[in-house]
Parts: structure tokens; sequence; C-alpha cells
């Protein structure tokens, strides 16, 4: 019986792939605790109540907590290019009116200054001003 549960389980998991709702997975988790359930020895009726109660409780508790953190289109939240800007960056070259390079937020950009005088030293902190094409405009923090 055990073997039963986990095919259930696999095709639950693999079934969530193609939806992305976080039901079908919640329900292979109950699976999952049903087919350990089943390799304990416990009846049929005890492993059907194992998946009812663990699926329930992952819907109930963990669907939620889930899709508040994977939901990324929060209203206000900036997206692309606007929310760069405003972002710390580290620079990598020396930035200065010809020439510089950052890292934010893992990725290199070219990097000016905002103001045009100012020449920023490598391992100095820079705020990002403003994107212009594929060059960041930077302030020095």
């Amino acid at each position: 019986m055990a073997w039963l549960w986990l095919v259930v389980g696999v095709a639950l998991a693999i079934a969530e792939v193609f939806t992305t709702t976080f039901v079908l997975v919640m329900l292979a988790a109950g699976a999952f605790a049903a087919a350990a359930g089943a390799a304990l020895g416990l009846p049929w009726y005890l492993q059907v109540l194992v998946f009812s109660v663990v699926s329930a409780a992952a819907l109930a508790l963990a669907r939620p907590a889930i899709r508040r953190h994977l939901q990324t289109d929060a209203p206000g939240a900036p997206m692309g290019l606007a929310a760069i800007e405003g972002a710390l960056g580290l620079v990598l070259e020396r930035v200065d009116l010809d020439h510089g390079l950052i890292k934010i937020e893992g990725e290199m950009w070219s990097a000016r200054p905002y103001d045009a005088t100012q020449v920023i030293e490598k391992g100095e902190r820079v705020r990002v001003i403003e994107i212009k094409g594929a060059t960041a405009l930077v302030w020095r923090e």
C-alpha cells in the first residue's frame, strides 16, 4: 500500500508543475505522509486519515505562507529598471565621467557619476540615482 501512496504523491507533485496553484503539492505531501504510515503498518482507514489531516494542514498553514512569499506583483512594487533605481551598489572599477563599473544586486553595470565632478574609487558604496540606457548614474553614499 505504501507504493500506491508514493505513486499518487509523485503524480500529484508532477501535476503541480503544470498548474502552479500550490494545491496539488499539498495533497502530495499528504500522500507521502500516508505512505510513511503505510510503511509503518497503519491500517488503510488510518492512512486515509493521515492523508486528510496532513493535506488539510498543509493547505491551511503552508500554502498561504508560500503564496505570500512568492507573490511578486504586489501593488506599488517597482519592477524592471525602476526597481534598480535607489538600490545600493559596490564600485568594482573607478567611476568617473568616462568610465566605471559597479555591482548592483549581483549584476555588473557600467556606471557614471550623477554629479559629473565626482570621482568614486573602487570599494566605495554608491546609490543608483537613475538608469540611462545600460548605464547607472550613481551618487557616493
